[in-house]
């Protein structure tokens, strides 16, 4: 597996991401064991959990596999932001929070830092200079390494940005998006910022709970028992089958399935190598219930779609531009 630069800082990461989020969920302590020794034995050394997965229990499901690993040879992310018990104090990017958080997180991965701390959302209920200086203090006293975002808007990102930029506090390093052949609407603004501003990109949801995993057939009337998108839909979740069983999903999934079937690839490895060739994508962070799951997805390294291929899947995910993009779009040719 290649190693590529989070950003422009001088860390290494692995092209792929193992993302935690089913550990301690549909994935038992023993498998997800057996997925991070596999993710390590392909040459990955990038973990991503969060400390709302399980409800802490992801992060102690790595923090206890951790101890059998030499920590330098890990790069090992985690975020800050939802609640996590039901403290009035118990959610949000204040300074409260983010200090009780961070030391819960490092109790729970068993470690003395954090490479990469990320806030998991947007607060709007505090001041950004709050979150961004208590965020700079934790690098300073080497409990953190990195820091980055999630899940925010263009203006909130470069908003972020400068406020640290102007205060010299420790910048954001990195993006971590729901980005996807499903979803590009990061293209219209939050792209640019992390190519401008030399912040890695690292989306999540990159199959969007299985759509691009090659489940999915037009002509299905249901999502398949069992899965995640039959669970989003019960749940309301945002994946669900009534919010991506459109004309524009099918055409994606039917492009992506006969690129697959014509380079011997499976439609998994195909949506993944799409988004590491996409401009700033550092790592996309795959998830897997199993080891079936994870040897596919670990299958979309080491190699690269031809521009053809590419052409034919940005052309079919394509989605018509909304205002101003559309007419910002139009005014540039002329």
């Amino acid at each position: 597996m290649q190693m590529r630069f989070l950003g422009k800082t001088g860390m290494k990461v692995s092209e792929l991401c193992l993302g935690a989020m089913t550990f301690g969920r549909e994935a038992p302590e023993p498998n997800s064991v057996q997925m991070l020794n596999r993710f390590f034995e392909e040459g990955g050394n990038f973990i991503d959990t969060a400390d709302v997965y399980s409800r802490g229990v992801s992060e102690e499901i790595v923090g206890r596999w951790l101890l059998s690993r030499k920590r330098d040879d890990v790069v090992l992310a985690t975020k800050v932001r939802f609640p996590m018990g039901d403290g009035s104090n118990d959610l949000g990017l204040s300074r409260k929070h983010i200090l009780s958080g961070v030391e819960a997180s490092l109790r729970r991965l068993r470690t003395e830092y954090i490479d990469l701390y990320q806030v998991h959302c947007w607060d709007r209920r505090t001041p950004l200079e709050e979150t961004l200086s208590t965020l700079d203090r934790l690098v300073q006293s080497g409990k953190v390494r990195y820091i980055g975002v999630s899940n925010f808007s263009g203006w909130q990102l470069q908003k972020a940005i400068d406020i640290s930029r102007h205060m010299g506090w420790e910048p954001f390093s990195c993006l971590q998006p729901l980005y996807n052949l499903l979803d590009r609407e990061l293209e219209w603004e939050l792209v640019d910022v992390c190519l401008n501003e030399g912040l890695g990109i690292i989306p999540w949801s990159p199959l969007r709970g299985g759509w691009l995993s090659g489940k999915y057939r037009r002509g299905m009337e249901a999502p398949p028992t069992g899965t995640r998108v039959e669970t989003a839909e019960k749940e309301g979740w945002s994946e669900s089958w009534t919010k991506y069983n459109t004309e524009q999903t099918w055409n994606v999934i039917d492009t992506l399935i006969a690129i697959a079937s014509e380079i011997n690839k499976s439609p998994a490895q195909v949506a993944l190598n799409w988004l590491l060739n996409k401009p700033g994508v550092t790592a996309p962070i795959i998830g897997a219930r199993n080891m079936e799951q994870l040897e596919n997805n670990l299958g979309a390294s080491g190699w690269m779609l031809s521009a053809e291929n590419m052409a034919r899947l940005n052309q079919a995910s394509d989605k018509p531009l909304p205002y101003p993009y559309d007419f910002i779009s139009r005014a540039q040719r002329n």
